[in-house]
């Protein structure tokens, strides 16, 4: 089936979030989510090294938009149920729709760390993905010095599938060992 033509809702609900695809006006809020988090966000994602201006938040927000509308790239922003305030993103990456499969990205502001707040969102997304757009086949990869990160794919269901080695560089040009976690439909 053509991607174009399956039907996505641009927002999950939750018991305490709401998960939904970036839109105009949603980039001052996610550069301060971004900004209150850089020291736990800058070792393991490079878009939180060098601070985003609110103008290239505001870009990548839109940008976002117009992948998911074109069915490339499925960013989610969570949201506390019911407010405008960012906690994090999770999302849909790396898409194949041959397969289907899809790789599930996530973090959580310094605030909202140690509440589960990623838990609920990985479950809720992997649902998603699972029973609306048949996924085969969901890959979380986490840098396997990232202790916290790598609890999360494991609390969810997801399988240790085995470590590739070098397969990505960091901020600061080292090679990183990534954990693959997976998860099939049952």
């Amino acid at each position: 089936m053509d991607p174009m033509l399956i039907e996505i809702p641009d927002e999950i609900e939750t018991e305490r979030l709401t998960i939904r695809v970036p839109k105009a006006g949603d980039g001052p809020d996610v550069n301060a989510a971004i900004r209150q988090s850089q020291d736990t966000l800058s070792p393991w994602l490079a878009f939180a090294v060098d601070l985003p201006s609110v103008e290239e938040s505001e870009s990548r927000c839109r940008k976002a938009r117009a992948k998911f509308l074109l069915r490339e790239d499925i960013i989610l922003r969570l949201y506390l149920k019911g407010t405008r305030t960012v906690i994090g993103s999770s999302g849909l990456h790396f898409v194949d729709w041959s397969v289907p499969k899809f790789e599930i990205g996530y973090w959580v502001g310094k605030a909202f760390e140690g509440q589960g707040y990623a838990t609920e969102a990985v479950r809720a997304v992997a649902a998603f993905a699972l029973e609306r757009l048949g996924a085969q086949r969901l890959e979380i990869l986490v840098d396997e010095r990232n202790e916290r990160s790598c609890r999360i794919p494991e609390r969810c269901g997801f399988t240790f599938e085995g470590v590739r080695r070098n397969l990505r560089r960091d901020h600061h040009g080292h090679l990183c060992n990534m954990r693959v976690y997976v998860r099939f439909p049952a």
